[in-house]
């Protein structure tokens, strides 16, 4: 798996969403190097790391956790967006000895309705000759993709001499889109629980962490707390990026002590 290793002291690892890359918790990760090592990972079938079949939550942590311990990472924290936060939940689950402490951010450990239809058509009918961004921009609205949507999509665009390319792996995210929008820890008689300490921070404005949504975290995650960041949707880091990385922060800073 592709990562950035920067900083020292006890390991932080972030972990992006969905189609996004390590760059996605960059600003954070410079907050959080001046006192630990944070770790920064490319996700499976994204950036520059390796695909695998099928991108299921705990094959993507079991990746995650063999490539921590090749680099002497045994005991960590770990902070994850959307995608990246069922990621970090699958770990704690998983591996509970190993994860001090866990950020979610706006994301809950539950299966969603499939919801990236409009994204899906639009990338996979970007016609391959597209002469530039702005082109490309045009497509991914006409569409239906709200332009933060896109604009965000198309931070992963590489345009070549006569032909353009994505930095994720799109027709093996579409194959295991089922298990991206699912949740593995669903048998009520089997139910795995973390008992640590995590922050699952939501936007004010997004509809992905929801009071509905109380008794499954509770559930599995008996110690969690939450907060919101008013004025943010889904992309909370990027919307309000001092806010955020604040709360992280001192988040992360709190659980050092007893890690």
């Amino acid at each position: 798996m592709n990562f950035v290793d920067s900083g020292s002291g006890f390991p932080i690892v972030l972990i992006h969403g969905l189609f996004g890359d390590c760059d996605n918790l960059k600003g954070l990760g410079r907050e959080l190097e001046a006192q630990f090592r944070v770790i920064r990972i490319d996700c499976p079938n994204h950036g520059k790391s390796a695909p695998i079949q099928p991108m299921s939550y705990p094959a993507m942590a079991q990746e995650i956790k063999a490539t921590l311990e090749s680099i002497g990472v045994s005991r960590f924290m770990v902070v994850g967006h959307s995608m990246g936060g069922k990621i970090a939940m699958t770990l704690a689950l998983n591996y509970p000895d190993s994860v001090a402490a866990v950020v979610a951010a706006d994301i809950a450990p539950v299966a969603y309705q499939p919801h990236h239809q409009k994204v899906f058509a639009g990338l996979s009918s970007m016609p391959a000759d597209i002469k530039d961004r702005r082109s490309a921009l045009a497509h991914l609205l006409a569409h239906d993709i709200d332009e933060a949507t896109a604009q965000f999509l198309l931070k992963s665009l590489v345009r070549g001499d006569d032909h353009i390319s994505w930095k994720f792996n799109l027709p093996e995210l579409i194959e295991s889109y089922h298990y991206i929008v699912g949740w593995f820890n669903t048998d009520e008689t089997q139910l795995k629980r973390y008992q640590g300490p995590i922050l699952f921070l939501r936007g004010g404005d997004s509809n992905y962490v929801i009071a509905d949504y109380q008794p499954q975290i509770t559930a599995q995650f008996p110690q969690a707390s939450a907060k919101t960041i008013e004025g943010t949707g889904h992309w909370l880091h990027a919307q309000k990026p001092a806010v955020f990385n604040r709360i992280v922060s001192e988040f992360i800073t709190k659980c050092a002590v007893n890690a």
